[in-house]
């Protein structure tokens, strides 16, 4: 039987963005990725440490939790969004760190697309946890900002899909933005 992750000592966030990981902390991602089987290969894993924000680590050091964004624009909105997943070890999966790195990586991502001219005006996010979007079906959740993140439909897979957009942002309307 696991331990149960509430015994732990608090978690600390480690954060990276919009530089990749340092060597030490990408070598234990890759690990805790292939851990959690988020990748089939290592090579799969290295490929995301680009859009590493931020991870979450135990007081033992352990990784308990990673989340990462990608620039691009949905098809439906047409406009540049960064594209967030976030992986929480089994361990942790019963807690509210799923949400408290959301907020923070929302932080993050904000604080950086306001200071670099709005690379991306929002976040969207696809949930693959199908028990996680239905417990959470207000068509509004709540953030860090006291701004929501909005259902807007279901992606391709038949996924719910939500989206964010950052304070101060514009619509490009289709006009060249710089993708990161």
């Amino acid at each position: 039987m696991e331990e149960k992750a509430r015994s732990f000592s608090p978690i600390e966030f480690v954060e990276h963005w919009p530089h990749a990981p340092a060597a030490a902390d990408a070598e234990k991602l890759v690990r805790f990725w292939l851990a959690e089987n988020a990748f089939s290969t290592e090579a799969d894993a290295r490929r995301r440490l680009p859009e590493v924000i931020l991870h979450a680590r135990d007081g033992a050091g352990e990784i308990a939790g990673v989340c990462t964004a990608a620039p691009m624009v949905l098809p439906r909105l047409g406009e540049p969004m960064y594209y967030y997943r976030c992986l929480i070890g089994r361990r942790w999966r019963s807690t509210v760190l799923v949400m408290s790195m959301l907020k923070r990586a929302s932080f993050l991502l904000e604080e950086y697309a306001v200071a670099h001219a709005y690379p991306c005006i929002g976040i969207v996010l696809e949930l693959e946890n199908g028990a996680f979007a239905k417990a959470l079906d207000s068509p509004i959740w709540p953030n860090a900002q006291q701004r929501g993140y909005v259902y807007i439909g279901k992606s391709r897979d038949g996924l719910d899909l939500r989206i964010a957009y950052f304070r101060g942002a514009k619509l490009t309307r289709g006009a060249a933005v710089a993708i990161p």
